[in-house]
């Protein structure tokens, strides 16, 4: 069975929000498991989002869901231990679909 590692410890940032509204797009809304919300990224290339988990974490799926017709066309799973660099663990390459999409099986950090 799979279950999330996105815990109370974690610790999460991204790269921007749309017209810095936090209250209405911030990252709180990545992991709330409700479709009405959602983070939302400014404009431009190269958005991320990063977590910093309290222990080590093994990745065996990621599931992703984006708006039609803004979606990232390629993503990289990077990975590190803390204070160390981060390294590329894999590449997935999302469709442009509202549908929540299962994009990395078994990736190993």
């Amino acid at each position: 069975m799979v279950e999330s590692v996105i815990c109370a410890g974690t610790v999460s940032r991204v790269s921007s929000v749309l017209q810095r509204d936090v209250k209405q797009f911030g990252k709180q809304f990545l992991f709330d498991h409700r479709d009405e919300t959602c983070w939302n990224s400014d404009q431009g290339s190269c958005q991320w989002i990063v977590l910093e988990f309290t222990q080590k974490v093994s990745v065996s799926e990621i599931h992703i869901q984006f708006q039609g017709g803004f979606s990232s066309r390629n993503c990289i799973l990077e990975g590190c231990l803390k204070n160390e660099e981060l390294k590329t663990v894999t590449e997935f390459y999302p469709e442009d679909i509202n549908a929540l999409q299962i994009c990395i099986r078994r990736a190993v950090c």
